[in-house]
């Protein structure tokens, strides 16, 4: 792999990191907003959600690896 491919892996795991981070950003967000408002039934769907995604996320994380 030369330098120009490495630099662009580089570049797509930083902006997928980056994705992530503001997804899960966002369902603490609602969380928060959820919980202030005393809305139990969407807040225990939106926590559901964000450890779906958290574990859909180490999952194909995991994958990766096994592939490198």
């Amino acid at each position: 792999m030369n330098k120009q491919d490495q630099t662009f892996l580089y570049d797509v795991v930083t902006d997928n990191l980056a994705l992530m981070s503001k997804i899960y950003q966002s369902f603490e967000a609602l969380e928060e907003t959820l919980g202030a408002l005393k809305m139990e039934e969407p807040l225990f769907m939106t926590y559901a959600a964000k450890k779906s995604f958290a574990n859909s996320i180490m999952k194909h994380s995991k994958t990766a690896e096994i592939k490198h």
